[in-house]
């Protein structure tokens, strides 16, 4: 069976806009892939509330730091210490030393799980490199960028 993992960046999205996205993509697990998923700029992606939100339109809910860049290249990146390039090769690196890949078939668990993050597009996100990344092990693996 072909899977498809999407992607998703709650920034510049309503609640309902974020919503339909992933239930007309048919996505069944949303894995927040954000390192902290508690703050007020989150607005209604906060982890506690968002777990509620999804429990209630049949979306499963799952945070997974292993999934996340470290503070150290998430600080580094966003103070513009570190170039979006330098960032794609730590992050990349980082999914390696983690073994990340050895995780596929749990990340995949469902027929659509769908990775977050804050980030509106996804072209300078670490939700599009963990699914490049993971297509690399199995290319059967469809990417979706929900925007």
């Amino acid at each position: 069976m072909k899977k498809e993992i999407c992607t998703i960046g709650f920034a510049k999205k309503s609640l309902e806009k974020f919503v339909d996205l992933m239930k007309e993509a048919g996505v069944t697990r949303l894995i927040d892939t954000r390192l902290n998923n508690t703050s007020q700029l989150s607005g209604y992606a906060k982890k506690n509330d968002l777990s509620y939100v999804m429990k209630l339109v049949g979306i499963k809910y799952k945070h997974d730091v292993i999934l996340a860049p470290t503070e150290d290249i998430l600080s580094a990146y966003k103070k513009k210490l570190m170039s979006w390039d330098e960032y794609e090769k730590q992050y990349i690196g980082l999914l390696e030393k983690r073994k990340v890949e050895n995780r596929i078939d749990d990340i995949l668990e469902e027929e659509t799980s769908c990775f977050l993050c804050s980030e509106d597009k996804p072209h300078h996100c670490h939700r599009r490199l963990l699914a490049e990344y993971l297509q690399n092990y199995k290319k059967e693996i469809k990417i979706t960028h929900l925007v």
